[in-house]
């Protein structure tokens, strides 16, 4: 098959015209906007390397489907070592991106539906297994990226769907015909829907009760479908970018920060063909214990872990431009943010390393949950707090440093020059960049974007329990025994 070229995505991606606005103005062309060319670009990144040949067994693979050389973006994980390619292939796009880019949750999406379709009909009967492989076969032979659309606008946190004083907060279907369904309502949070080409959206992210089967609707839709709006985030690094005389004085020139969105639903019809569920509640909670098995040791556990590289390397860097890097102090941060790295690290590669076929017969292998849920809870605890040690070592001057651009006015340059450098043998300007690179990550949004890009603490706190109850027996035997206490 043919793999598209960067150029040719972009191409693509200009034609799709999305309903999206951001700062209260609508978006013409999302491939020239300053807030949406950088998504767009991080995704171009993976087309990219695709065709690169020093990257070519990671990041294509062979299509079970089509016995075709594909986008390993479009692949399903069949044994434990394309899991430790997959892993791989995001810890290289997070080094080379440094942003979260749509296109790795798209891929989970594909993963757990082929092993929840499967599932179900194995014990319903149902054709969604069929649909899909249909559906996965036009992604892959088309070189297509995709999203996941999970997360609710939710409203009141103490209520259920079944009970939302506005039923729209969250997808549901308001009406089924012979040729599909009509969904109605809204979802929040995954970035950069306008950089790729297809949405597959979820139920919520909840196990589900009897009177909520409206909510537990699956399916894929172009991201340019009818009636389905975008309400972009936009926030101080969003407007700096807008205003930005020249984008090689921001803290990530290229790529930016990830675009988070409202998508509103307006009654869209999905057809039959695209729909992966529709009522079935008791598989729902499969499809979030699934999502939250593939996701941590690639996110938490491995986009978190490049992130954690730049970080590490950016607080180096400025602590040698300082003149501070042999100081204890300064070695012990390093030293601690390094600790959480190879944390992260050994939680991922633990948790492809154990993976197993999930349902067996299925074909698809997902990684052992508790690596990757013990990953994600450093991820949310730790994590941050690397962050801040990042922006110690770095000192005040990480926030309140005058622009770049200074350097170019003759009637502050010999000032900025003279007050604000390092030592010596390191220019102003790099400094300056460097500086302006870890304000990025320690002021800006991305550590709240890592605490809840993943599954929020409480989800995984209750995963990981529930994962371990079956255990707790066991446990409670060993302890007995060498208690010497008597099994009743």
């Amino acid at each position: 098959m043919a793999f598209k070229t960067p150029e040719e995505y972009i191409e693509s991606i200009a034609g799709i015209k999305p309903r999206i606005f951001i700062a209260g103005k609508r978006i013409d062309d999302v491939t020239r906007h300053p807030n949406t060319r950088p998504g767009i670009d991080a995704v171009a990144k993976t087309y990219e390397l695709a065709l690169d040949p020093e990257h070519e067994e990671l990041m294509t693979a062979t299509s079970h489907l089509t016995s075709q050389k594909i986008s390993r973006w479009n692949y399903v994980p069949r044994s434990i070592d394309d899991l430790v390619k997959r892993r791989q292939m995001n810890l290289l796009m997070s080094q080379t991106v440094g942003v979260c880019w749509p296109r790795c949750a798209g891929t989970q999406s594909l993963q757990v539906l082929e092993s929840v379709t499967y599932a179900m009909h194995q014990k319903l009967g149902t054709e969604y297994n069929k649909r899909f492989n249909d559906y996965l076969r036009y992604i892959q032979e088309n070189d297509l990226s995709a999203n996941a659309v999970q997360t609710d606008a939710k409203g009141d946190r103490t209520k259920r769907p079944l009970n939302y004083d506005d039923p729209d907060l969250s997808v549901h279907v308001v009406e089924r015909s012979d040729d599909g369904i009509i969904v109605r309502g809204a979802k929040v949070g995954p970035e950069n829907p306008f950089a790729v080409h297809e949405l597959i959206v979820f139920p919520p992210v909840m196990p589900l009760i009897k009177g909520e089967e409206n909510y537990a609707v699956c399916f894929a839709i172009p991201a340019g479908t009818q009636g389905i709006t975008y309400v972009c985030q936009s926030g101080p690094m969003e407007a700096e970018r807008r205003e930005a005389e020249d984008i090689g004085t921001l803290g990530s020139p290229v790529y930016g920060t990830a675009v988070s969105v409202l998508y509103v639903f307006d009654d869209v019809f999905v057809p039959w063909e695209r729909v992966f569920m529709c009522g079935e509640i008791e598989f729902a909670e499969d499809l979030l214990t699934k999502f939250e098995s593939i996701m941590n040791p690639l996110c938490a556990c491995g986009c978190k872990v490049g992130f954690m590289d730049l970080i590490i390397g950016a607080a180096q860097t400025i602590a040698e431009y300082n003149g501070v890097a042999g100081a204890a102090h300064i070695r012990d941060k390093l030293t601690e943010m390094i600790r959480v790295r190879e944390s992260l690290d050994v939680c991922g590669m633990a948790a492809v390393q154990n993976a197993k076929e999930d349902p067996s017969g299925s074909g698809v292998y997902f990684p052992d949950i508790m690596p990757g849920l013990m990953g994600n809870l450093i991820c949310h605890y730790d994590l941050p707090q690397s962050i801040l040690m990042a922006a110690d070592v770095a000192g005040g001057s990480v926030v309140t440093y005058p622009s770049e651009l200074e350097l170019r006015n003759p009637e502050t340059s010999q000032y900025v020059e003279r007050f604000l450098r390092g030592v010596a043998s390191v220019p102003t300007e790099d400094r300056m960049r460097m500086l302006k690179f870890l304000q990025h990550w320690t002021a800006g949004q991305e550590t709240v974007r890592i605490w809840h890009g993943t599954y929020p603490p409480a989800t995984t706190r209750l995963i990981l329990y529930r994962q371990a109850e079956g255990s707790l027996e066991e446990k409670k035997k060993l302890a007995k025994k060498l208690a010497g206490i008597k099994e009743s």
